[in-house]
């Protein structure tokens, strides 16, 4: 795998509603409804998150008459998304100081 793929794949994972809604989707199956729900943005902004989750090949979605549903396609996404929470946990400091990566801060979303 390239680094451009891989920034790519970094990229797809660096904003916190995507994040949230991947450890969401992880532990069942959800419906549309609920994404938004759980991560309390509007209807598009998540249907925009989660076609890039799913066009990305991270959700699946599985449609069942006007309903969405979608879930993890792969457990190492989980595992992916747990391992980066610890780093950032253990280097909270660091990176909330770096200034080559930092964006306008927002509320986090709930995870």
């Amino acid at each position: 795998m390239g680094r451009e793929l891989l920034a790519r794949l970094c990229r797809a994972l660096g904003d916190p509603s995507r994040l949230a809604l991947l450890a969401f989707c992880a532990s069942a199956e959800r419906t549309g409804t609920d994404c938004v729900r759980h991560v309390g943005l509007s209807q598009g902004r998540v249907s925009a998150h989660l076609s890039c989750l799913v066009t990305c090949g991270l959700l699946h979605l599985r449609r069942e008459g006007r309903y969405a549903y979608y879930r993890v396609v792969d457990p190492r996404v989980a595992d992916l998304v747990a391992t980066a929470s610890g780093v950032a946990g253990d280097h909270a400091a660091a990176i909330a100081s770096c200034v080559r990566v930092r964006e306008p801060l927002r509320p986090p979303a709930p995870v």
